[in-house]
């Protein structure tokens, strides 16, 4: 399969996308299309011996930043480095695409460029999020701020699809987002997809409180963009700010210098759980192929792996099952 980069997304581009194509390209023996300014690719390719067994480059001097309105990415930089790689997915000739660059500007290309799976409302961003048991799946984290009930339902099944085929979950729990476990809980939103989710082709276990999350209990937790972005960040913020506090206390004296010392390896070990960069990237699901949205401060190894995670959702043929599962809906 082939694998088509924007060279030029993300905080520590294009060295980290140059980089982690590379590295993706020997462990998995994908091929690679990097999209932005040939000259400098090529230079840094050089100056820094990145070793490619094929690669196919398609030049473009512009970019499309963080700070750019996502819609311009349609008129204004419909030349930038990540317009062009949306057009080599959509035309086919690459079967999926990663960027490090703006998730504003991924979901317009992904719904307006390579064009939605038919029958989907709202393509939806999720990641894997780590836990004690197994990482679960979080689902929107943050491109539909307001949804309606039909679209978690869709959700669900996307979730629902994604897990089977690429987690090797054979039946996976898929529960809504909500303030109580009663299904009477929460506002018209999680009430009426309540009902919607209970009909839909999955084993929807119901609802689950913010604090249950983390334990890793179910498979996937289907909210709105709204929340699940909330979510998501107080995830993050909580890890970091935890790791903070354990290393203050363990070096505290002398005494904790010594304990940390013993028990460095299991600490590295906890850490290396909870790294962002081992998941790779999101999943913009409901759009007609692959697409990975890496985070913005991603390095090479967070690049190969958000490229692993393309080719095995393409391997897994995450799509194909998803409108089968939207056919159940209707039916």
């Amino acid at each position: 399969m082939k694998v088509v980069i924007d060279a030029f997304g993300g905080d520590f581009a294009p060295a980290a996308p140059i980089e982690g194509a590379a590295l993706a390209q020997k462990e998995l023996g994908v091929s690679i299309m990097l999209t932005g300014n040939e000259e400098i690719i090529r230079n840094y390719i050089k100056e820094h011996n990145v070793e490619f067994s094929d690669l196919e480059i398609v030049h473009t001097d512009d970019v499309i930043s963080m700070h750019d309105e996502p819609t311009t990415l349609l008129k204004t930089h419909k030349e930038s480095s990540m317009a062009v790689a949306f057009r080599k997915l959509a035309e086919g000739e690459a079967d999926a695409f990663v960027s490090a660059g703006s998730t504003g500007a991924i979901v317009v290309g992904g719904t307006l460029i390579v064009k939605r799976i038919k029958g989907i409302k709202r393509p939806a961003l999720a990641s894997m999020i780590p836990s004690p048991n197994s990482p679960y799946m979080l689902m929107d984290m943050g491109a539909n701020a307001e949804c309606r009930p039909e679209m978690l339902q869709q959700f669900a099944v996307m979730a629902n699809s994604y897990l089977k085929r690429v987690e090797g979950i054979s039946n996976p729990k898929i529960a809504l987002l909500n303030i109580g476990s009663e299904d009477s809980k929460g506002g018209e939103l999680q009430q009426e997809a309540y009902k919607l989710m209970a009909k839909a082709p999955i084993n929807f276990v119901g609802n689950i409180e913010s604090r249950e999350m983390p334990k890793g209990v179910v498979d996937a937790v289907i909210t709105d963009g709204f929340t699940g972005n909330i979510a998501l960040k107080l995830i993050e913020g909580t890890a970091t700010t935890f790791f903070k506090m354990v290393k203050g206390v363990l070096y505290k004296n002398i005494i904790n210098i010594l304990a940390a010392l013993v028990l460095k390896k299991d600490l590295y070990s906890l850490k290396s759980m909870m790294d962002s960069s081992e998941v790779g990237g999101a999943l913009l699901l409901g759009v007609k192929q692959p697409v990975i949205k890496a985070h913005g401060n991603s390095d090479a190894k967070a690049i190969k792996n958000a490229i692993r995670q393309a080719k095995y959702f393409y391997d897994g043929k995450v799509i194909d099952s998803i409108s089968q599962g939207l056919e159940a809906i209707e039916e």
